[in-house]
C-alpha cells in the first residue's frame, strides 16, 4: 500500500462527512478514477469555497453540510468573479495563478457532474443550472514557460557529480565548527548521500522516495519499483531504472541501514530516521526529505534546489541523451507535453528530439 495514498485515504475519510450530500455524492462518484491524494485536494478546494459562501452570506446555512443544492444554482457569474478575487487577494500570494485555475477547475468537475451526470429520482439532473459552464479557466502551467523559470536554477553536468560527493563529505568541512550540526551529519551522511544521489541518478519523485520498501530494490538490475503519480492501482508497481553511479552508496547505506537505524524487522521502509526521543528507526516523512535536500543546498551556494528540481535536473541531464519518449517513460510523465519542458531547457526543438531518437 502506498504510505501517502493510504494517510491521504484517512483524512478524506474524516473530511468527507463535514461536506453536503451532494460532494460526497461526487467523491464517491470519482473514486474508481482517481487517487485519494486527488480527491483529498478537490475537497479542500470546496471546504475554501463553501466558507466563502457562508462568509458572503450567499447561503444562510451554519454548516457547509448544511448548504442545500439550491444555492448552487442561483450563483451569479458576479460571485465567481468575487471568489477568484478572493482567491487573489489572499496574503503572501498563497495563491498563484496556477493555484486559483486549479480551485476553479474543481468546482466546475463538480458542478459539471451534477448538472450533467448525476440524477434525481425522476432522471433530471441534480443541478439544473451550472453557472461554471461560463467560467473560462486558462491554462497557465506552459512547458515553455515552466523551462524559463527552471532555468539556471538546475544542477548541470559536473555539478551533479558535486552536489552528491558536498553530501558525501564537504558539508561536514563546512560545519566543523558546529557540534551539533556535525553531530547530527555523521549520523545520516550516508543516508542522506544515498537518498541524493537516487534522486539525480534516477529522476524519482519524493513521494516515490518515500515509499520505497527494502524489497522494492534490485541492486543487480539496477531498478527501484515504486507506485506511479496518477496511477490509482495499488496492486501494481512499475520497475524504474537508477544509473549505476548511484550504487555504490546504495549499497554502503544498505549495509548500515539495519544496525545503524535499530530498524525492527517489520520495518520495510527504505529509508529510515530515528525520532527524538525513539529507539527504533521508522519511515522518513516527504517534509524531513524536503528539508534535508534544501540544507544541503543552502550549504552548497545553491538555495533555490529542493527535491523536485533534483528531479528537474536528472531529467535534462538525461534527456540530452535520450529521446522525449524515453524520457517520459523514465520520469513517469502521463503527458509528453509536461516532458517537453526539457526540450526547451536544452534548447531542442520537439522535431529534433523526435528525429534523432534511438532505437
Amino acid at each position: 500500500m502506498n504510505i501517502i495514498k493510504a494517510h491521504d485515504r484517512e483524512e478524506l475519510e474524516k473530511r468527507i462527512p463535514a461536506m453536503p450530500w451532494y460532494v460526497e455524492k461526487f467523491i464517491n462518484y470519482k473514486l474508481p478514477d482517481l487517487s485519494p491524494s486527488s480527491l483529498l485536494e478537490y475537497t479542500r478546494d470546496y471546504e475554501t469555497f463553501f466558507h466563502f459562501l457562508m462568509a458572503e452570506g450567499i447561503t444562510d446555512a451554519a454548516r457547509m453540510q448544511d448548504i442545500p443544492i439550491e444555492v448552487l444554482e442561483k450563483l451569479h457569474m458576479d460571485t465567481i468573479d468575487h471568489f477568484r478575487m478572493f482567491l487573489a487577494s489572499k496574503k503572501d500570494g498563497a495563491n498563484t495563478k496556477t493555484t486559483i485555475s486549479r480551485k476553479l477547475s474543481s468546482l466546475r468537475s463538480l458542478f459539471h457532474y451534477l448538472s450533467q451526470i448525476a440524477e434525481d429520482e425522476d432522471f433530471y439532473p441534480l443541478l439544473k443550472r451550472n453557472v461554471m459552464a461560463k467560467v473560462e479557466i486558462k491554462r497557465t502551467h506552459r512547458p515553455k514557460d515552466t523551462a524559463a523559470k527552471l532555468e539556471g536554477k538546475l544542477l548541470q553536468e559536473a555539478e551533479i557529480l558535486e552536489f552528491i560527493d558536498y553530501v558525501r563529505c564537504g558539508f561536514g568541512e563546512d560545519v566543523s565548527g558546529n557540534k551539533q550540526a556535525l553531530y547530527s551529519y555523521e549520523l545520516n551522511k550516508v543516508r542522506d548521500a544515498c537518498i541524493v544521489s537516487l534522486i539525480l541518478n534516477s529522476g524519482l519523485r519524493v513521494s516515490e522516495v518515500v515509499n520505497l520498501n527494502v524489497d522494492d530494490l534490485d541492486v543487480k538490475k539496477r531498478t527501484a519499483h515504486v507506485y506511479r503519480k496518477g496511477k490509482n492501482d495499488d496492486t501494481f508497481k512499475t520497475a524504474v531504472y537508477f544509473r549505476g553511479d548511484a550504487l555504490e552508496d546504495l549499497v554502503l547505506y544498505l549495509e548500515q541501514r539495519s544496525s545503524h537505524y535499530h530498524a525492527p524487522k517489520k520495518e520495510k521502509a527504505l529509508f529510515l530516521t530515528i525520532p527524538n526521543g525513539q529507539k527504533e528507526g521508522k519511515r522518513m516523512t516527504r517534509r524531513a526529505i524536503q528539508e534535508m535536500v534544501i540544507k544541503y543546498a543552502k550549504r552548497f551556494g545553491k538555495p533555490y534546489l529542493t527535491v523536485h528540481k533534483l528531479r528537474h535536473s536528472f531529467a535534462t541531464d538525461y534527456y540530452l541523451q535520450n529521446d522525449l519518449y524515453r524520457t517520459q517513460e523514465q520520469l513517469g510523465h502521463a503527458s509528453p507535453d509536461t516532458t517537453q519542458i526539457y526540450a526547451h531547457l536544452t534548447d531542442k526543438t520537439m522535431s529534433e528530439a523526435i528525429d534523432n531518437r534511438k532505437e
